[in-house]
């Protein structure tokens, strides 16, 4: 049998070489979980949305509040966004997440 001519042009993988790319995606994959911690995007969201309702009860007529039953219901509503936008930023702040364990059947790659 004769060996097939694109088998021939690919390139030989070491098993340091796909340790080493193995270790590579791992860093990239535990880079992304931090990116998109969702307690970052779920704070950050009630934070920018906090202040948009905070500074609406801020300027709230007398009539919009009458509407209410007399309560500033957007400016406790603010108020209460931040509160809960803070608590997630600062949960994320003193608990990261931790890094990835290595894997069990790979020996560590010392340099």
């Amino acid at each position: 049998m004769t060996e097939h001519p694109e088998q021939s042009r690919r390139p030989h993988y070491t098993e340091q070489d796909l340790q080493r790319e193995v270790s590579e995606l791992e860093t990239k994959s535990a880079t992304a979980a931090r990116i998109f911690d969702l307690r970052r995007i779920i704070g950050g969201l009630f934070v920018v949305y906090g202040v948009i309702v905070t500074i609406t009860g801020i300027t709230d007529s007398q009539a919009a509040i009458d509407k209410a039953e007399g309560v500033n219901i957007n400016l406790w509503t603010g108020i209460g966004m931040l509160i809960l936008g803070v608590f997630f930023l600062a949960w994320l702040k003193l608990r990261p997440t931790p890094p990835p364990l290595p894997p069990e059947g790979l020996p560590e790659e010392k340099e």
